[in-house]
């Protein structure tokens, strides 16, 4: 692909995405946000006791919250044990005033939904085709930047994450997700890894990372538009801050698509801004970004 042709495919797929984002909430970002709206958010405590007793979890919920979302948790499944509060109504509380108090805990049983079967639950639009033989050219220009790029389910219910001088990914992604998630994770690599000074806010981060995976799937020819409008706007993203970033997300498109098309050669030097630096050999001690 010429350097003019990777020109016009990032402009064409950044108006694509901006036009998209504009476009608000698709009808699946609303059916899945309705249902997670319906899970309870655990406390820090919890989630470390989830993901001792069951890393690959993704939605947990208790018995009786299963039976309302038309689930019902399989016989001899295990439950995952967690610590709920105990609360008392004040008998004398004011409309203004909370009326109920913890005065205790107790331990609780949730299930991840793996453990459960019935009616399925929304999930968020993915990203759709076949990556073929650039899925190869990625995780060469990946590694040719001395990024290692590993896979664990460990890291659920995270699809990838951006290490510092690693990426991991979950094993058990179709090649179109597999594809955009490492495209995802290697722009934060690029643009994210770099001193403390230099890190934009989490949305700018996702938004940056996900418009950079949504070019470069549609220069070759995958289709993402409402996966990633969908997930920029999880986000708190918008149009505004596209183009607030937009000289970042076309210079590491371009740099990507250089590298996987076999024009350029993905060499770690070749970065975004000189602002927005990244430093090999880090280890686990950089930001993690999924």
């Amino acid at each position: 692909m010429a350097s003019a042709d990777v020109t016009g495919v990032v402009k064409t797929a950044v108006d694509e995405l901006i036009k998209a984002v504009k476009a608000g909430k698709s009808e699946t970002l609303k059916r899945y946000l309705a249902m997670a709206g319906r899970f309870h958010r655990y406390s820090w405590r919890n989630v470390l006791l989830i993901m001792t007793q069951r890393p690959e979890a993704t939605f947990v919920a208790g018995y009786g919250r299963w039976r309302q979302l038309g689930r019902y948790v399989r016989r001899g499944e295990r439950g995952i044990r967690i610590v709920a509060p105990v609360t008392v109504r004040a008998q004398n509380a004011t409309a203004e005033e909370a009326d109920e108090r913890i005065t205790a805990f107790k331990q609780a049983v949730v299930f991840d939904v793996a453990q459960t079967d019935g009616r399925p639950l929304p999930e968020p639009s993915k990203a759709e085709g076949d990556p073929g033989h650039v899925m190869s050219r990625l995780k060469r220009c990946v590694t040719e930047r001395g990024i290692t790029l590993d896979y664990s389910n460990r890291i659920g219910p995270a699809q990838g994450m951006s290490l510092g001088g690693m990426i991991l990914l979950r094993k058990d992604m179709d090649p179109a997700e597999e594809f955009s998630t490492l495209t995802h994770e290697l722009a934060h690599e690029i643009l994210h890894q770099g001193p403390p000074s230099s890190r934009a806010d989490r949305t700018v981060r996702e938004v940056e990372a996900e418009a950079v995976a949504f070019i470069v799937c549609r220069a070759v020819g995958m289709e993402a538009q409402e996966a990633s409008a969908d997930y920029i706007q999880l986000y708190r993203g918008d149009a505004k801050t596209l183009m607030a970033s937009l000289q970042h997300i076309q210079t590491t498109a371009r740099d990507i698509l250089g590298g996987i098309t076999g024009e350029t050669v993905c060499a770690r030097e070749r970065i975004a801004t000189a602002s927005v630096k990244t430093a090999g050999g880090r280890g686990h001690s950089q930001p993690v970004f999924t």
